[in-house]
């Protein structure tokens, strides 16, 4: 009996907040709010990379020159939006992502996964419609490749 008292005095209070609002005219009319084509692209990059199976985002070459700018002095070492790449309009957002999958993993259960968490937190975050996101597989991570890569780093003089 208390939960529907409290809802409906909830309701009540939201009714009477819209009424004086829309007399002063509603949030939204007074101004615009504009998002970057990088924020999306951070938003989908890090959404992408919540999924487990996915081992890295971007093609080979984007990998290295990703991994070759970390280590320059000064040059962007976030590597957040490796792989990304967006489209922004005034309501609606396209995405792009290159993906590495890790071994085993089933590509179409991953790619939907990937898909519903960049929709789900571009448009929970942007407020944007998503209208597409299109998935390119470029490589499947092998267990055996980690330590080949870090021999191939031990081996070196200069890091």
């Amino acid at each position: 009996m208390t939960e529907t008292t409290q809802r409906r005095n909830t309701a009540g209070r939201q009714d009477a907040a819209t009424t004086s609002q829309g007399a002063k005219g509603a949030p939204g009319t007074r101004g615009s709010t504009a998002v970057a084509d990088t924020v999306v692209a951070k938003i989908a990059g890090m959404a992408a990379r919540e999924i487990p199976e996915v081992h890295h985002l971007g093609g080979g070459m984007t990998r290295a020159f990703g991994a070759v700018r970390q280590r320059v002095p000064g040059g962007s070492g976030s590597g957040v939006t490796q792989g990304v790449k967006v489209e922004v309009g005034e309501r609606q957002a396209a995405v792009d992502l290159d993906l590495v999958v890790e071994y085993g993993a089933a590509i179409a259960d991953t790619a939907a996964d990937v898909r519903t968490n960049v929709v789900n937190a571009v448009e929970r975050m942007t407020g944007l419609e998503v209208v597409e996101v299109n998935i390119a597989v470029d490589d499947v991570h092998l267990p055996d490749e980690e330590e080949d890569e870090s021999e191939q780093q031990e081996g070196r003089r200069v890091a």
